[in-house]
Order: C-alpha cells, then structure tokens, then sequence
C-alpha cells in the first residue's frame, strides 16, 4: 500500500513538469488526478490558426496497484522517467501495447 502512495506522486509530479513544457501560448496544457479511482491524464486544449488543438497526451491508470500507461505522446517516455525514480520494471505494464506484444518488453505483462 506504501507504494500504491509513492507512485501516485510520481505520477502526479511527472504529468505536472510535462504539463509546464507547452511549447504555443495557444495550447493549455489541462491535467486531470483522479485519485479516488486512479486515472490520471495530460492533454492539450487549445487552436492555432484554424485547428484545433485537443487531445490527450498521457494518460495512466494504477490497476491492482501497477502503473498501467495507457497512451504516451512524450519523447522520453513516461515508463522510462518511472523507472529512473525507482519504480521497478515489472510494477508498470504499457497498455498501449497489444498484450501479445507485451511479453517482448522490459515491463510487466499485465
């Protein structure tokens, strides 16, 4: 249970600096923590010139206390960001892979 804390900071924490980065004063970067059921997501707001501008850039989940990133639009990545503050590989499951492609990574399956 101490853990299921720890990485709901850290995923609050990274979707924050990600969120500080917009790059188009046209652009709001919108954040959404909820912690009641464990869905967190970063997505943009916003038009430049004619186009509109939505859509989510990352959006993670905690399931049965794992980190399940669900779409990821980040260069880095955020499963590598997760890593490096410790969270151990096989606690974090990239769900925007097929299942059946999952096993080939580094994470955890489901």
């Amino acid at each position: 249970m101490a853990n299921l804390e720890v990485y709901r900071q850290y995923i609050k924490n990274l979707l924050e600096q990600h969120a500080s980065t917009v790059w188009d004063n046209r652009i709001q970067a919108q954040i959404i923590f909820d912690t009641e059921h464990d869905h967190y997501q970063l997505f943009y707001v916003g038009w430049r010139e004619q186009d509109r501008i939505y859509g989510t850039v990352l959006h993670v989940d905690i399931i049965n206390e794992k980190i399940w990133i669900q779409q990821d639009g980040t260069e880095v990545g955020i499963a590598n960001e997760l890593v490096e503050l410790g969270v151990p590989k096989e606690d974090i499951v990239l769900g925007f892979q097929l299942p059946s492609v999952r096993k080939y990574t580094d994470f955890a399956v489901s």
